[in-house]
């Protein structure tokens, strides 16, 4: 397997995932800065140009960072990231559901639409005027996850893919204009918990290549 990847919070979703099962993969980085992936050669592997893409042996590619995720368990099920059980597995592919919906997406788009504009305004469709709102929606979002977030973990006891998505996103965004709101105590907490595992630190230094 080859793994496509780059800078940005959605490759490091996949390095920590990977730092966390102990398992290395191939990596090719990808220079999103000088727009490689919106070559054809690129394009070629991953449609959407985006990174983080998973080539397997077989040719095929898999996208998409939950699917990509899904796949890497599948294969290397130990330790456990997204469920031992059917219900387990629901609970932590919700979760991600609802952080993607809620924050990740409309937090990204407000850097893309903001900070990033520059680099992003003729790859893609960008609504400049609205970064300001998608911002506030991402907000949002985060105070109503702190008031769930009771145990250690976003799914209780259980750390899983659903804290690495959330991590590498609000660890990313920190430093390009949308700070974590010092009020969501329990998001606060929960920053500095998965900061200390190994995996945070190992997952910088892949993602930099």
């Amino acid at each position: 397997m080859q793994l496509y990847t780059s800078m940005g919070p959605n490759p490091r979703v996949v390095d920590m995932f990977l730092a966390e099962k102990g398992v290395e993969i191939e990596r090719i980085q990808v220079d999103i800065l000088a727009g490689e992936n919106r070559r054809d050669s690129y394009l070629k592997v991953n449609p959407s140009g985006q990174s983080p893409a998973l080539m397997l042996d077989s040719g095929d590619v898999i996208a998409e960072i939950t699917a990509v995720c899904d796949y890497l368990e599948e294969l290397f099920p130990e330790p456990v990231l997204i469920g031992n059980t059917a219900e387990q597995r629901a609970e932590t592919r919700m979760w991600c559901r609802r952080i993607d919906l809620m924050i990740t997406e409309p937090m990204s788009n407000g850097f893309r639409w903001g900070e990033g504009l520059d680099l992003f305004k003729s790859r893609m469709f960008t609504a400049p005027e609205a970064s300001d709102a998608m911002k506030a929606m991402a907000r949002d979002g985060l105070q109503w996850l702190d008031a769930k977030l009771v145990g250690p973990f976003i799914a209780g006891q259980r750390f899983s893919l659903a804290d690495i998505q959330l991590f590498c996103f609000l660890d990313f965004v920190k430093a390009v204009g949308q700070p974590l709101d010092a009020s969501n105590t329990n998001i606060v907490q929960w920053m500095q918990t998965v900061s200390e595992r190994p995996s945070a630190a190992a997952s910088i230094h892949a993602s930099q290549g």
